[in-house]
């Protein structure tokens, strides 16, 4: 039987997880504040390439080096959600709908 999406992206946040573990990112308990400062260096490391003008990624060269960037804030999101056992995908789905509802900018001026 064919899985589910939220089966497919629930799996795929264990199996990035169990790839951080074997390469040792894991060797001791991260904190919180950890997590967020190396998902926020992904996020710089996409700034950086976009000052450089996005070229191609040195790793993953069919892609441009932003999108690898991002890819990566994406992967350490979804690692964490699968250390810390959030419903990450539940948490997505549950906010995509309350931000239908909200105001236009969500009453904010930007």
């Amino acid at each position: 039987m064919k899985k589910s999406f939220c089966e497919e992206f629930k799996q795929l946040c264990n199996d990035i997880h169990a790839t951080n573990i074997k390469k040792g990112f894991y060797e001791k308990p991260n904190s919180f504040g950890e997590n967020i400062a190396l998902i926020h260096s992904e996020l710089s490391e996409a700034l950086e390439a976009d000052r450089n003008n996005n070229p191609p990624s040195n790793k993953i060269p069919a892609y441009s080096s932003i999108e690898e960037e991002l890819a990566d804030v994406v992967i350490r999101i979804m690692d964490y959600s699968a250390y810390t056992n959030s419903d990450l995908f539940g948490a997505i789905i549950t906010k995509t709908k309350y931000n239908q509802e909200r105001d236009f900018k969500h009453g904010k001026k930007y």
